[in-house]
């Protein structure tokens, strides 16, 4: 098939790569536009930006979707499908009809679950046991289109954002590729959407750990948020970053230290969390007994 890909960060190139593997010819590849990086704030291409031009493939990165001369250029173009991984834009209907056979787009969740901008997030946040991904038509809704194929994979008890990031871009690059070899006798299924749910963009303030909830649901709030807020408290006047945390047995007023000898361990509404790793202001981020001993951690002193 001749196809126009869309998709911006490190997710989308296991799929870029899969349909040229599998023998599709990628036309353009389509993403965002570069973006300041670092401390020099120089800027950078997007990972499926740099993956095409290590593969000879043209690259648009258009500013503008509903101005200009990129509508009419797709349109022109003629591929027969457009295939979208997190691009992060909104396309109007005019884009999404554009190739002969319309829009696939490859969801990180077990749509109608957790459609939206964050669906590993929210479901990692949300404790669930299972996700996967979904290929679908794509219409004018966000993630609402009937589905084509959809695959489950159970999420580890202690997985983390990262590595389950990994595992469902790669299932997202299997299962683009056998929704595309088997377009033409799949039935698209309409989605329930009285069973949706909504993983809405993530806040810095959704970091903010609250020692009122059960600890389960802070260690899911940890593992979630690793990469972005990062998950975070007070001490006195400063924040403290928790960067690794697990649920232990034991009591205490919410927000109290019940431990800090060889283990960091904080009272929760339900249960306690063990700090493993945090990070100070200013300081690197260190394992639970440098913490301690650097930021003279006592027992019974209280975090907000």
């Amino acid at each position: 098939m001749k196809i126009v890909f869309m998709g911006t960060p490190a997710y989308a190139v296991p799929t870029l790569d899969a349909l040229v593997e599998a023998g599709h010819e990628v036309l353009w590849v389509v993403a965002q536009p570069d973006k300041p990086s670092g401390r020099g704030q120089a800027l950078q291409a997007p990972p499926t930006v740099e993956r095409a031009r290590a593969l000879g493939i043209p690259t648009r990165q258009p500013k503008a979707l509903r101005s200009g001369p990129f509508p009419g250029n797709l349109r022109a173009l003629g591929a027969d499908v457009g295939v979208v991984v997190a691009y992060g834009r909104i396309l109007t209907p005019e884009l999404l009809q554009a190739p002969r056979l319309g829009c696939v787009n490859g969801h990180g969740s077990l749509l109608p679950a957790w459609r939206g901008a964050a669906p590993m997030q929210w479901s990692l946040l949300s404790g669930d046991a299972e996700t996967g991904v979904t290929t679908m038509l794509m219409d004018e809704g966000l993630d609402t289109g009937d589905m084509l194929l959809r695959e489950a994979i159970s999420i580890g008890e202690d997985e983390t954002f990262t590595q389950l990031s990994a595992r469902l871009a790669a299932l997202t690059a299997s299962l683009m590729v056998r929704t595309l070899a088997a377009l033409d006798g799949l039935t698209p299924t309409p989605q329930d959407h009285s069973l949706a749910t909504h993983a809405r963009p993530l806040t810095k303030d959704d970091g903010r750990l609250d020692w009122t909830r059960p600890a389960r649901a802070l260690k899911d709030q940890v593992r979630a948020l690793e990469l972005w807020p990062g998950t975070f408290c007070g001490r006195g006047g400063e924040v403290i970053k928790v960067k690794r945390a697990r649920v232990v047995e034991g009591e205490g007023a919410p927000g109290a230290v019940i431990e800090a000898n060889e283990r960091l361990v904080v009272a929760c509404g339900a249960g306690a969390l063990e700090i493993v790793e945090a990070q100070a202001p200013n300081k690197r981020a260190v394992g639970a007994r440098d913490f301690i001993n650097g930021a003279r951690v006592r027992a019974g002193e209280v975090w907000t």
